[in-house]
């Protein structure tokens, strides 16, 4: 015999699921193991015979063979039914359960256990796997299941999964108006009663912008569906969460205690705090059953945890934009379009000389008055002056409420009657967004990649533990105590602290394996102005540090004041490079500049980064510590293993980008998207590159960031892969437009390797350089050395390269006619080996090889005799010397002399004393 036991008080998720797996254990039957909810009963009283249940008391146990338990994983939540998990005849237990995070104390020999709203969901993506049909009534109950635990789709634990899988039991016949009737069939008489007594004892507690409430109800005996009138009473009462208490006697001197739980807190969990006291359920709804025990002191307990675990809402100062940029009321329209253009803002704040906000106008303002012809009229004509404003300690909830009470897309923050940001729609929504993202555990949940050069058997992983730990355990002990040291002194100044861009992306793409990671290259970024920080905050951070690590350099560098601390060959830190900055936004005033950078906030400071991968920041100051910040969807690309560009004109204003774009992807082995790869393809066919060079001396996007980005490229292992990439994008057009990766182009490339390591193995010479001057010899040679300057390599580069022609063309005419090794010696001597090396891979194999012999045996040989060995034999020392061993050299080479011997004779005969 199977059975599939459904849970004490079973509920339609419990039966739904029960049901869905008779069709998948053919045979099985479904036991109630203690009654079920008032609302499963009133159903199972018209439609039980359309399932195989059975009463547990009809049940020979001695002939069951396997158990499969629904909706839990705990014993003592199948009554005396648990009994039978001890059973030795059964050959098999099994669990379906979508409850996270639970001990089960359950000898399953196969668990089934999943993050989706509903058991039944479970239960469906099998049976769609298998292609089972189900009549009207198996359907029914199994929906049944999904709309209540999932609130019809409308709880945070709602899934895509049990959405798909009601729209299949839709399919197969589920009966909508069944659905409705069960679904909220309102309360019985008794619960109406206690209904209006609750309302009447219910007490409140506002907390940090959240109403808590609670209550305590006395009954003669156990009440059913006490969780239908805690969902009436949230509704009604509007409250954020309840705690509702049910005491009611079991004989003279025994008691039991029930506690339904509900919250619509962010980050508050009702299953671990219900567990405490052996209770347990979701993260928003819980419940406990306790004998003999003090109902207010459990009740405050409770209470008390819950309290606990609400967070302080995030409020104005973490929120806002700052600093924000601000106009004078006699600004024209056409110079506030301009600004909008160059901050990409929505809006500006007007202020009067004495900096007192007067206005706000709106980018909708600016477009009507352009529209009607007014570009020259001053921006105190269109702006509104009738402005909501708050606080920087002014909440969420309250900004939230004043945004749709007013219908406002902006309010400035002041403190003091001094403007210190600005808060819009999309700050609040971008909150909102990543409050519902929590996890269930109340901490970050994400999917990402493992560790992206394990590509063939790389799965995705999540990571149920709070970022800050996370973050601790994955870098080495060392680095995580540079980090801390670097928080607690920004926070001493007041200042947040965040860990940005690649070590982030790479934190999130390293396996977690604790202590490990010992990241070479660092970059922190301070946001201070909610403390009017200046522009210095970054190198003042910075010298602090130094303070307490003396072994590290300081390095100040940039306008900016940018400052970088380098530690080499550290017993601790190794060789460690920390780039500390204060964040900025960035303009540029024409293709491929330099950027012209402002003091701004964390939130522009990212979205001046080039990829959504890399516009990703860690918060190390608390009270937020461990905060992700990803406003442009870095994580989702993590998943898709994409490179997406973060702005259509990113790569018109900076080329280098693309490098940058073609290198990340070919490192991780990601794809470049596709709109991202149109955006490449147009800056490029464009010819915005070309115009920009002839109307600008300087263009660093096309000369020094450019080659560090090709140096990069070039020295890594995946080199000739980007290459590949580059060209496939038409990108190696930067460097110049003829430069394409042809077949010859390839072949000298790989001659170029076998040359590197033949003659080259230590290495003496700078690889990555070579390779560089290799695909600039491929250009033609007018273009070479222009090339060259224009990407400012060495001057020995720039000369060889300049050069290369004529010293091809004279070893293709002479290196034929040399009848002896001593004359190709002659004709080589005069080159160095990276000309030599240049020369060789663009000749025939013919002369490769002669080129090839002369580095490996001619270059190497020695004249017999050197200068001593003259002067012993009573040559005078002198100019005569050099000619000499140079003759020796010769007829060594060419085999007239092959020892000492013969050389003393060829000497004798060709220099008499």
């Amino acid at each position: 015999m199977d059975l599939i036991l459904c849970h004490t008080t079973a509920d339609f998720d419990a039966l739904g699921a029960a049901v869905g797996l008779t069709r998948l254990l053919s045979g099985s039957k479904i036991v109630l193991t203690g009654g079920s909810h008032p609302t499963v009963r009133d159903f199972l009283a018209l439609h039980r015979d359309e399932y195989p249940l059975i009463e547990r008391r009809s049940v020979n146990s001695e002939k069951i063979r396997s158990l499969t338990v629904v909706d839990t994983q705990q014993r003592d939540r199948l009554g005396k039914a648990a009994e039978w998990l001890d059973l030795l005849s059964l050959k098999e237990i099994i669990v379906y359960d979508h409850h996270l995070g639970q001990e089960s104390d359950i000898p399953a020999t196969r668990s089934h256990i999943d993050s989706v709203g509903a058991t039944t969901t479970l239960i469906v993506e099998q049976l769609q796997q298998q292609e089972i049909s189900l009549t009207t009534a198996e359907a029914t109950v199994m929906a049944l299941g999904i709309h209540v635990d999932t609130g019809s789709l409308t709880y945070d634990q709602s899934t895509p999964r049990d959405a798909l899988a009601l729209a299949w039991l839709m399919q197969q016949g589920a009966s909508l108006s069944v659905i409705s009737t069960y679904r909220d069939p309102g309360l019985s008489l008794q619960l109406q009663q206690l209904l209006t007594e609750a309302l009447e004892n219910l007490e409140y507690i506002c907390l940090r912008g959240y109403t808590v409430a609670w209550v305590t109800l006395k009954t003669e005996a156990f009440v059913p569906g006490l969780s239908s009138l805690a969902s009436e009473l949230v509704e009604l009462t509007e409250i954020d969460a309840l705690l509702l208490a049910n005491e009611y006697p079991l004989g003279e001197e025994d008691s039991r205690l029930t506690v339904i739980g509900r919250s619509q807190i962010p980050k508050t969990n009702l299953n671990l705090l219900f567990q405490l006291l052996g209770g347990g359920g979701h993260s928003q709804a819980a419940s406990l059953n306790l004998r003999g025990v003090d109902s207010q002191t459990i009740l405050k307990q409770l209470l008390d945890g819950l309290k606990a675990q609400i967070p302080h809402p995030p409020t104005a100062r973490d929120l806002m934009s700052s600093p924000v940029r601000t106009i004078l009321p006699e600004t024209t329209i056409a110079e506030a379009q301009r600004i909008l253009l160059r901050y990409g803002h929505s809006g500006l704040s007007v202020v009067d000389t004495q900096g007192q906000l007067v206005g706000i106008i709106s980018r909708r303002d600016i477009d009507i008055a352009l529209h009607h012809g007014f570009s020259h009229a001053p921006v105190k004509g269109y702006m509104t002056k009738n402005l909501k404003t708050i606080t920087p300690d002014t909440t969420l909830p309250q900004i939230e409420s004043l945004m749709v009470t007013y219908d406002i897309g902006r309010l400035p923050v002041l403190e003091n009657e001094q403007l210190m940001g600005i808060v819009t729609r999309t700050d609040v929504l971008r909150e909102l967004h990543q409050e519902r993202d929590e996890g269930q555990e109340g901490e970050q949940k994400f999917k990402i990649q493992n560790d992206a050069h394990r590509l063939a058997n790389a799965a995705l992983t999540k990571f149920k533990i709070p970022l800050s730990t996370e973050l601790q355990n994955r870098l080495a002990p060392q680095l995580w105590q540079l980090l801390t040291t670097a928080s607690q002194e920004a926070e001493k100044r007041g200042w947040h602290l965040y860990l940005v861009g690649g070590a982030v992306r790479d934190l999130l793409l390293t396996e977690a394996v604790a202590g490990t990671l010992m990241i070479k290259d660092i970059d922190l970024v301070v946001d201070g102005f909610h403390k009017s920080a200046d522009v210095g905050a970054g190198v003042e951070l910075a010298k602090a540090l130094q303070q307490l690590y003396p072994m590290a350099r300081s390095e100040i560098h940039g306008a900016f004041q940018t400052a970088a601390l380098l530690w080499h060959k550290d017993s601790e830190l190794d060789s460690l490079w920390v780039d500390i900055a204060t964040a900025r936004t960035e303009f540029y005033p024409y293709p491929a500049a330099n950027p012209e950078v402002e003091a701004s906030s964390i939130r522009q400071d990212l979205y001046r980064r080039d990829f959504t991968i890399n516009a990703l920041a860690l918060r190390l100051t608390s009270p937020r510590t461990g905060e992700l910040l990803d406003f442009f969807g870095g994580l989702l690309d993590l998943q898709a293993k994409q490179i997406r560009v973060l702005h259509a004109n990113s790569f018109i204003e900076d080329p280098t980008r693309i490098f940058r774009g073609v290198r990340f992807a070919v490192r991780f082995g990601f794809q470049i998207e596709p709109q991202t790869e149109e955006f490449i393809r147009y800056a490029i066919n464009s010819g915005v590159y070309d115009r920009t060079a002839q109307e600008n001396s300087r263009t660093p996007a096309l000369q020094t960031r450019l080659k560090t980005e090709l140096k990069h490229i070039l020295e890594a292992f995946y080199w000739k892969s980007a290459l590949q990439l580059l060209d496939n994008l038409e990108a190696l057009q930067c460097i110049h437009p003829t430069l394409k990766l042809d077949a010859e182009l390839l072949r000298q490339l790989r001659l170029l390797e076998s040359c590197l390591r033949r003659f080259d193995p230590q290495p003496t010479l700078i690889h990555w350089e070579m390779r560089l001057e290799a695909l600039i010899a491929h250009l033609a040679p007018q273009y070479r050395a222009k090339v060259a300057k224009n990407l400012q390599l060495q001057e020995d580069a720039i000369k060889r390269l300049q050069n290369l022609a004529s010293a091809q063309t004279e070893v293709m005419e002479s290196l034929p006619k040399c009848q002896s090794p001593s004359q190709v010696v002659q004709l080589l001597q005069q080159y160095d080996l990276p000309m030599l090396i240049l020369i060789a891979v663009q000749s025939p194999r013919a002369l490769r090889h002669q080129i090839w012999k002369y580095l490996t045996v001619w270059a190497n040989v020695q004249p017999l005799l050197n200068g001593n060995d003259l002067k012993k034999l009573g040559y005078k020392p002198g100019p005569q010397y050099r000619q000499i061993l140079d003759d020796m050299l010769a007829a060594t080479l060419d085999g007239v002399i092959k020892d000492k011997i013969e050389a003393e004779e060829f000497l004798a005969q060709h220099y008499p004393k």
